[in-house]
């Protein structure tokens, strides 16, 4: 895979007495630059993501700026949640050197970790401002989607989130050095492709949630704890072919035990959210209510 796309050349060199200690201790350069793929298809998919909310936000005759600030919040929420829950599966591990800080922020961090800030700040800003609960959360719901699917592509550049060793005729190999040394992958060794297996995923629960938002019983926060539901199945599954450590809850993984929570929840979320909202008038009672007004 390719780790990094290209590297911008060193443009000045700063005298080591400008430099901290700690800084020179890590060996962290301040030139050249590498330009890692994780990090330009990260910066895509929040783009491709931000961008089909605004759509779907402008579709649904939603304040424009109100969901351009609030798509701001998440990704900052999302790469700082995302870290955060990094630091915890890897036993509260807090970086101590230049080195171990520029390992960390050249990880891709725990997804999971980055849905559950970017959530909870999306929560408390809709609640700040007015905004349509449900519908809001629903209008965001497939660019996460959306995404994530970009998002594993740079996984799978990066070498990070990588799978088990296995024999079936679609293992990947990973050879570029750079793979190992920033994110520990195993090299020259067929390996299950996890990272595609989860963008494959969320490609197919972006299909399924705008083929199935407007038919059936619609109600607010559908689409949103769909897509709750959705990839909690398809993580939990697809962790069983993780080869990556990821820390451990109760027998399970870290991303596993946040599934086994998530999925029940959002099942509980949608039998209510549809109990609590009101089935729509049948066509013919709307029109005479229209003629007698």
């Amino acid at each position: 895979m390719y780790p990094e796309l290209f590297e911008i050349p060193r443009l000045f060199t700063l005298p080591d007495s400008l430099v901290p200690d700690w800084i020179a201790a890590g060996n962290v350069p301040f030139g050249p630059f590498p330009v890692y793929s994780y990090g330009v298809l990260l910066a895509a998919s929040y783009l491709l993501g931000l961008k089909l909310a605004m759509s779907r936000a402008r579709a649904r005759g939603l304040d424009a700026a109100r969901m351009l600030d609030l798509g701001i919040y998440i990704i900052i929420a999302a790469l700082v949640g995302a870290k955060l829950m990094l630091l915890v599966v890897e036993g509260g591990r807090f970086p101590t050197s230049g080195a171990e800080l520029l390992s960390l922020l050249q990880s891709a961090g725990v997804f999971y970790g980055g849905l559950i800030a970017a959530v909870g700040v999306a929560f408390w800003y809709i609640a700040r401002h007015g905004l349509p609960f449900w519908t809001t959360c629903d209008v965001f719901a497939p660019a996460i989607a959306l995404g994530h699917v970009t998002g594993r592509l740079g996984c799978m550049a990066a070498g990070c989130c990588y799978g088990r060793q296995t024999d079936v005729p679609w293992a990947v190999i990973f050879t570029n050095p750079l793979a190992a040394a920033n994110v520990g992958t195993p090299l020259g060794i067929p390996l299950h492709p996890t990272q595609l297996y989860e963008a494959g995923a969320e490609l197919l629960i972006l299909g399924v949630l705008l083929a199935t938002e407007r038919k059936g019983r619609s109600f607010a926060g559908r689409t949103f704890w769909a897509y709750m539901l959705l990839y909690a199945i398809s993580r939990f599954v697809i962790e069983f072919y993780r080869g990556d450590p990821r820390g451990e809850l109760l027998g399970v993984s870290t991303s596993q035990f946040i599934s086994l929570v998530l999925a029940p929840l959002s099942i509980a979320m949608l039998v209510w959210l549809a109990r609590a909202t009101p089935p729509p008038e049948p066509q013919a009672v709307r029109k005479r209510k229209r003629a007698a007004a």
